[in-house]
């Protein structure tokens, strides 16, 4: 067996990973980081940026948001289901997090929304190619090259297997080297930074009690299978609800043109299987929000419906709606990408000349369909009385082919399940943190309850390096302490 000895082991490189043990390495502190992939990052390369609250970004661009604006937004979001205290550390901290990762190279774009009813609180990294996914990436080699300057063994390739503990105590992990000969890192404090379970369908039915790949189309990053979650808490930590981030999916994840989806996720007409609308389309660009509500509905299943009129409309003149994920206006790709669609036997998007033919493909109330694009038509000559549609968005449906998308929830991952205080050290049952334990990132997150916080964008990645820098800053001050942990310490007192 392999050895080696730290002052603080993380598992997982992330972007909770790599922030705990840079801000670890920074306090001075012996760091081994063990990854079971090739690569750091994980599946925050696919992402953009941070959330920060109160940075120079926003207050150059006069944007007014204060840590007491998103800290009272957020609490009410979750009807204060969540813990006050860690997000109030977390968002007083998020400002000068951005100057933490300026000082190792890090570039950011600005302050941005998600969607026009968002907050300005998308920190985009800068990246040589311009804004879109995967700018993270950036920002995670950033970190990394700073976490081998500083002295910080990676170990990729080396997935944990277990976190070892004696007398109460944590004292290191076990991995498994590339070789398959086992790796024991010593160490009295470990932080689990894992990044939840997106990947294990079998966990995330069994703990969500959803079916993926059939009720909930979440983005499964290769290596994300709860392992983290399940070493915690075989260490003792009190196991937290894990739920799925939800983000809608539109069309069970087939494959098709930038035009398809972007026209279909327009606040156009938006039915379940009953044939009827189920809420007022403005929101659907809260991809949370339409989440949700596909979630409540029949099969978990809505459609997005529009006639050719529209699709000539917004070819000719850009769609309604755009965000930083889809910023492009043009939809001109739309009929290649039907086309496409239609060649490859589609389950989920559907196009016919009436109707009745539409309902029929799609799985549709026929008559409860009709009756409802009639009255959708009378309310776009005069205004919506059934869900309060802002006018601009009522087109009436008149002419073929008409058109059709499945709305199904979906997501980006699983979060929480590992229970945490505001200084992220892993606690038991009784609230009590387990000595030398810490978790950060998705494993920990339990700060959304039921819906993802879309209103303040960035959040899922500020949270994870936010928490990391935390988690790194508690372990490291606990090991100095002797080894004791502030609750001990009460304790003798």
């Amino acid at each position: 067996m392999k050895e080696y000895k730290a002052e603080i082991g993380v598992i997982a490189a992330g972007p909770s990973g790599l922030s705990a043990a840079v801000q670890a390495a920074q306090m001075g502190a012996k760091v081994v980081v063990v990854e079971k992939a090739a690569a750091v990052g994980g599946a925050a390369n696919m992402g953009m940026g941070i959330l920060a609250v109160g940075s120079h970004y926003q207050k150059a661009q006069m944007i007014d948001i204060s840590v007491e604006k998103a800290f009272n937004m957020f609490m009410d979001y979750t009807h204060y289901n969540v813990d006050a205290r860690l997000i109030k550390r977390y968002f007083s901290q998020s400002a000068e997090t951005v100057l933490w990762l300026e000082d190792m190279g890090v570039e950011f774009e600005g302050a941005f929304r998600y969607f026009p009813k968002s907050e300005a609180t998308w920190h985009i990294v800068k990246t040589d190619t311009g804004i879109g996914p995967r700018a993270a990436s950036f920002m995670n080699r950033a970190l990394y090259q700073k976490a081998l300057e500083l002295g910080v063994t990676v170990l990729l390739e080396h997935p944990a297997r277990k976190i070892l503990k004696e007398d109460g105590k944590i004292t290191g992990i076990l991995a498994v080297g590339p070789d398959g000969e086992e790796v024991q890192v010593s160490c009295p404090a470990v932080i689990v930074c894992t990044g939840g379970a997106g990947a294990n369908k079998k966990m995330i039915q069994e703990l969500t009690g959803l079916e993926h790949g059939k009720e909930v189309y979440n983005f499964a990053i290769p290596g994300l299978t709860g392992d983290g979650l399940t070493m915690a808490w075989e260490a003792g930590a009190d196991r937290m609800p894990v739920r799925i981030e939800m983000a809608c999916d539109l069309g069970g994840g087939e494959a098709t043109t930038s035009g398809v989806t972007n026209i279909m996720k327009q606040p156009n007409l938006l039915v379940n299987r009953d044939g009827k609308r189920v809420m007022n389309e403005d929101f659907m660009q809260n991809a949370t929000y339409l989440s949700n509500v596909a979630n409540h509905q029949k099969d978990k299943t809505c459609f997005s419906i529009v006639d050719s009129s529209i699709v000539k409309y917004y070819i000719k003149n850009g769609v309604d709606v755009t965000s930083l994920v889809t910023p492009d206006p043009d939809v001109s790709d739309f009929y290649e990408g039907i086309g496409m669609l239609q060649k490859n036997g589609s389950s989920n998007y559907f196009v016919a000349d009436t109707i009745e033919e539409l309902a029929e493909k799609a799985g549709i109330d026929g008559e409860n369909l009709k009756q409802t694009i009639d009255d959708y038509n009378y309310f776009c000559d005069s205004r919506d009385y059934e869900f309060f549609k802002d006018p601009k968005y009522l087109r009436p449906l008149f002419k073929a082919p008409y058109y059709a998308a499945a709305v199904h929830p979906g997501g980006y991952g699983t979060v929480g399940g590992v229970r945490i205080n505001e200084n992220c050290e892993a606690c038991d049952r009784f609230f009590k943190p387990v000595p030398g334990l810490y978790c950060a990132g998705a494993d920990s997150c339990n700060i959304y309850d039921d819906s993802y916080m879309f209103l303040l964008p960035g959040n899922s990645m500020g949270y994870a390096v936010n928490t990391g820098r935390i988690a790194g800053m508690s372990a490291v001050g606990y090991v100095r302490s002797g080894r004791i942990s502030r609750q001990e310490k009460t304790e003798e007192l």
